[in-house]
């Protein structure tokens, strides 16, 4: 699972504080506590109702440790195995409180994750046999970063930076403000820090002057196809290329086809759209001794 590179806290206890922030939207359930006994307890199934890819798995599960430490949870599913409409993706059994109290939030959690894999596959399927990686962005939905990086992941994407800190990004407003790309770079190399630099450019003379600066990585911002193939001839093999702005499903592959390296899409976690995902609980509960 993707984390913060300075952060304190670990994969777990991120996860954690996530599912626990979810649930202070929803508690307490009065309806279940109304007419549900404490100790009863239930089983419950996830269930695909339209195809995708599965993600997100931990998350759900975590929702019902929180809500009752006696539940049991079960994936029937693979993190990133494709699912069919119908197929059992999980089964959990817990109290009955546990279990509707966590429906929504366990589902928020699993149709969110799987419908970015599911797009994120799409799109990795779409460039298949050329070089280009597909990578997301940080317009992820405030406070559920970890998710939706996890979920890209689980599609066959990759990670662009997780937070502001995990790597240099000089952009057009750093770009103007500083005076020019060649400033921008400067500062950041007067600080000595270890971090790579990626630097966004809009055209092709930014493209020369980004080069001799030496960074790791180009960003060729909404660039026309035309644009982007002569900057792949421009760069050579000198420094990797990443094609970013409009982008979609209907021309992905010819911008792969330019031979840039990497291609990153704000759409996989901006524009989610939820997997049909239903959680079905068994009509019989018992009482837990």
């Amino acid at each position: 699972m993707p984390v913060p590179s300075d952060s304190s806290l670990s994969p777990t206890q991120l996860l954690e504080d996530l599912v626990e922030r979810a649930l202070a939207e929803d508690l307490p359930d009065i309806t279940s506590e109304a007419i549900f006994a404490a100790d009863e307890v239930g089983q419950a199934r996830f269930i695909a109702k339209e195809g995708g890819v599965v993600a997100g798995l931990k998350f759900p599960a975590a929702v019902f440790a929180v809500l009752d430490s006696s539940s049991r949870w079960r994936a029937l599913k693979r993190e990133g195995e494709q699912l069919a409409p119908g197929e059992a993706i999980a089964e959990v059994s817990a109290t009955v409180r546990a279990l509707l109290s966590g429906e929504r939030t366990a589902l928020n959690f699993l149709q969110r994750a799987s419908g970015i894999a599911t797009a994120t596959r799409r799109y990795v399927d779409a460039v298949a046999g050329t070089k280009a990686e597909i990578f997301d962005t940080r317009k992820t939905a405030p406070g559920l970063r970890l998710l939706d990086k996890a979920a890209v992941v689980a599609g066959g994407g990759r990670n662009h930076r997780y937070a502001l800190h995990d790597m240099f990004l000089v952009k057009n407003n750093h770009v103007d403000r500083a005076g020019s790309i060649t400033a921008a770079v400067e500062r950041i190399r007067s600080k000595g820090s270890t971090q790579q630099v990626m630097v966004e450019v809009r055209d092709l003379a930014e493209l020369a002057e980004a080069i001799l600066t030496g960074p790791d990585f180009i960003l060729l911002d909404n660039m026309s196809i035309e644009m982007m193939r002569t900057a792949v001839v421009q760069v050579g093999r000198a420094v990797p290329l990443e094609a970013s702005g409009g982008i979609t499903l209907e021309n992905v592959r010819t911008i792969a086809e330019t031979g840039v390296d990497r291609i990153s899409i704000g759409a996989l976690t901006h524009s989610v759209k939820a997997l049909d995902i239903s959680m079905r609980i068994h009509h019989d509960a018992f009482s837990r001794s």
